[in-house]
């Protein structure tokens, strides 16, 4: 691969299914597109592929067409709006782990294909610690964990947090509240978590603010599209915009690391683990 050209590369996550994480994916794509990025959602939930449908879209092909080698990447992204693609999933596809070695070529091959024309990839994750989750994370330059107000959230990205520290020597994670009553509610959700990496990791953690509990966001997603988009004024939308202000602040990383081959050679790297 030549390739000078940087990308943000985030792996959104959360350990556990409702927390609302692909919420956070699709609406965080969409700030950062209308912001002038180029952004790709690549929807990595291998199992249960919802992104196309959460936002009315109907996809011909999808990623297994890509590992197969009968279509490429830009054969099956699909557009969500100006700036803003998806990659779609295939619903009950073999995870990253069982991937043959001509198909890690060919996932490497297909993101060669797009690599010049994005700025931003965002990766919608499966929920839970499967090997495919860890894969996608530890190979992504920046992690995003959504933590909501239940107990077994607390306690499931705490769980992820460790396994990527323990295993893989990871350090700097970033988290964000979602579906908070209050302010201070996302803040304290945020030290609970601390309190516990704190005391029992060795591991950074950046609190990114919150997303207000919003009506509009059940609503946007009956009407298949990005609250962003159905309701662009409510407070959801506005902290989603605010959210996608700090991830453009963040520095581009200009060494190969920054590049996009570098994902996919972690991602194929961390699938022929044993």
């Amino acid at each position: 691969m030549k390739q000078t050209h940087p990308v943000k590369v985030i792996a959104v996550t959360g350990g556990k299914g409702g927390v609302g994480k692909t919420n956070v994916s699709v609406n965080l794509a969409a700030a950062l597109s209308e912001m002038n990025q180029r952004v790709v959602l690549m929807d990595a939930d291998l199992g249960l592929a919802n992104v196309d449908v959460m936002l009315g879209l109907r996809a011909k092909q999808n990623i297994a067409d890509v590992l197969s080698g009968q279509a490429t990447l830009k054969d099956v992204m699909v557009s969500a709006g100006e700036n803003f693609w998806i990659v779609p999933a295939a619903s009950g596809t073999q995870e990253m782990t069982a991937l043959s070695a001509h198909e890690h070529a060919e996932l490497i091959h297909a993101f060669n294909d797009i690599a010049d024309e994005l700025d931003v990839l965002v990766i919608d994750t499966a929920a839970g610690i499967s090997d495919s989750v860890v894969s996608f994370v530890r190979a992504a330059q920046e992690v995003l964990v959504v933590v909501c107000d239940e107990p077994t959230s607390i306690t499931d990205a705490y769980a992820l947090i460790k396994l990527l520290n323990r295993d893989y020597q990871m350090t700097r994670f970033r988290v964000l509240a979602n579906m908070v009553r209050t302010e201070s509610e996302g803040r304290s959700m945020f030290n609970k978590l601390l309190t516990v990496t704190d005391r029992f990791l060795d591991v950074t953690l950046q609190y990114l603010g919150s997303i207000p509990y919003d009506e509009t966001v059940r609503k946007a997603v009956q009407k298949q599209k990005a609250v962003l988009k159905a309701y662009p004024r409510d407070k959801a939308a506005l902290a989603y915009r605010q959210l996608a202000n700090k991830v453009d602040g963040w520095p581009v990383n200009n060494s190969p690391r920054g590049h996009l081959e570098f994902f996919v050679e972690r991602l194929v790297q961390g699938t022929r683990a044993p």
